[in-house]
């Protein structure tokens, strides 16, 4: 299913018009057809790769799919240059479930049966002002909030003293989560304080940064909320303690919602990242800058759906959800679509991707939203044909309480299971059946048939994490909606504890070790120790 090419990359000195998120002039390709202008450039950088891809194939699939991929000037030719998973060595957890497969692999370790969660610290953020637009949002963290870390290597470090920009007693390891008081906190994993100075970035952030894989101080943030402008996704660049670009709302975009929650991933020297205005956007990571290479915009059925799922990616393809259900796989070098999956509703959840006896797979389940339906489902899909391989339908609804509605159906992101529960992958789903009820599932990855379920105290929408033991047990940590926590022995579903903690555990975790990283809505981070 694979072949090789060698490709020539070609740099590109593009003008200062890209200042703005749209591209100064560009070509433009409309369902199918390619750009093949010529390459125009003053200085310009060759390297040469070769690297494994996956073929520019269309499937029948994208026909219910009206496309246009824009290609500003200069970028014709866009291949990335090397496809390896540049987080693979990463020294933490720099984007949204830690790499471009969305798998949550953090490596999370403990000794023997655990039985015990202890908190270790409990970090304060502030809460917005009272005259803050769009209601009273707090602070903490929101759906996704995912906390990152990382551990700073001694020059990085050295650096970071000298500029004065991290406190003198900071050890070297670093938590770095977006709150919704619109600002962007940094704590040591240590101690629980302040390793430097917030940064403000004018609006709250709903979903997950990413910390680019290189270290080359580029920290990339989506806004969620619009209450001052410009309103849309933004740098910060650590080595200077400073916002150093940020993208206005996108007039070309097809839906005009400048928000951005999903978490961007780097593959190669590219930037990927989806909007909730329905654009997929391509960038070129230029030392501490980002240039617009391209944007793939699209509508199905006449509508432009959003996307506040994360991108997933396998070598070149790319996997996106969005709030109508579509699901689309990109082929990243040409941003042309290669197969179209209707998911049957809004699917925020991001896509988790699997290889399997030397295939990809890829994970999607969707909410009950859009569509009055009694089930919302799990569905495990082939990554290169988007075939429908099983699903599992969960009973569940959309709950009403007076002009408010509470979506049923997964939030969550899947987490694959590992050691002893290899077989298995597990989810948060919500049922609101009983109540605003939610379970934790655990699903047969080879036939999507349930093999337990285990009713939590109330739903959850943060993504489960996973431990295992020197004998490659697995335990499973997870929050909902109500604050409490919850450890489970992966392979039978027992709960092992549970303990009221916080307001909201909406966002998903991180671990380290043994140790848990977590936000809440309100204004708390808290690290946990699982024993």
């Amino acid at each position: 299913m694979s072949h090789k090419a060698k490709f020539t990359l070609v740099f590109i000195a593009i003008s200062s018009l890209l200042l703005t998120i749209g591209c100064g002039g560009n070509k433009t390709a409309q369902n199918g057809s390619e750009n093949t202008d010529t390459l125009q450039s003053t200085a310009s950088v060759v390297t040469e790769k070769t690297v494994e891809v996956l073929p520019d194939t269309t499937y029948p699939s994208i026909n219910k799919v009206n496309y246009r991929i824009e290609k500003c000037d200069g970028y014709s030719d866009s291949l990335i240059d090397n496809l390896t998973n540049v987080y693979a060595q990463a020294q933490g957890i720099y984007t949204f479930r830690g790499d471009i497969n969305r798998q949550a692999n953090y490596g999370g370790k403990v000794t023997g049966r655990p039985d015990t969660i202890i908190i270790d610290w409990e970090f304060h953020t502030a809460s917005n002002p009272p005259n803050f637009k769009q209601g009273k949002w707090g602070g903490g963290t929101g759906w996704t909030g995912q906390p990152l870390y990382v551990k700073w290597p001694k020059d990085k470090l050295n650096a970071f003293a000298a500029k004065g920009l991290t406190n003198a007693e900071f050890s070297g390891e670093e938590i770095i989560v977006g709150s919704l008081c619109h600002t962007l906190y940094f704590i040591d994993f240590k101690t629980g304080k302040a390793s430097r100075q917030p940064i403000d970035v004018g609006n709250p952030i709903k979903g997950t940064p990413s910390l680019d894989p290189t270290l080359n101080g580029n920290l990339y943030v989506g806004q969620g909320i619009p209450d001052k402008r410009p309103f849309g996704n933004l740098v910060v660049d650590l080595d200077q303690g400073k916002i150093t670009r940020h993208f206005p709302e996108d007039r070309k975009a097809r839906r005009n919602w400048g928000a951005f929650d999903s978490s961007p991933i780097r593959v190669g020297q590219f930037l990927f990242w989806a909007g909730e205005n329905g654009t997929l956007y391509k960038y070129l990571i230029k030392d501490a800058d980002l240039e617009l290479v391209s944007t793939l915009r699209y509508t199905v059925g006449g509508a432009a759906p959003g996307m506040e799922a994360s991108i997933a990616v396998y070598r070149n393809y790319g996997y996106t959800a969005d709030n109508h259900g579509h699901i689309l796989c990109t082929n990243l070098n040409t941003m042309r679509p290669v197969w179209h999956f209707d998911n049957g509703d809004d699917t925020d959840a991001t896509i988790v991707v699997s290889e399997e006896n030397g295939h990809p797979y890829v994970y999607v389940c969707c909410e009950i939203d859009r569509i009055p339906r009694d089930a919302s489902y799990f569905r495990k899909l082939n990554a290169l044909t988007g075939e429908l391989v099983w699903e599992y339908a969960a009973p569940g609804r959309r709950f009403n309480i007076e002009k408010k509605h509470f979506d049923g159906g997964y939030y969550a992101t899947p987490l694959l299971g590992r050691g002893n529960c290899a077989d298995l992958i597990f989810c948060n789903q919500v049922k609101n059946l009983k109540g605003q009820n939610g379970d934790f599932v655990a699903i047969s990855k080879a036939t999507g048939e349930l093999v337990y379920t285990i009713p939590l105290k109330h739903y959850a929408w943060s993504s489960p994490v996973g431990l295992l033991n020197e004998k490659g047990e697995m335990f499973i940590f997870t929050g909902d909606t109500y604050g409490n926590v919850y450890l489970i022995n992966g392979r039978d579903g027992k709960v092992l504890y549970t303990q009221h903690v916080g307001n909201n555990f909406e966002s998903s975790p991180i671990v380290i070790g043994n140790q848990v990283v977590v936000g809440s809505r309100g204004h708390s981070i808290y690290k946990m120790s699982i024993q």
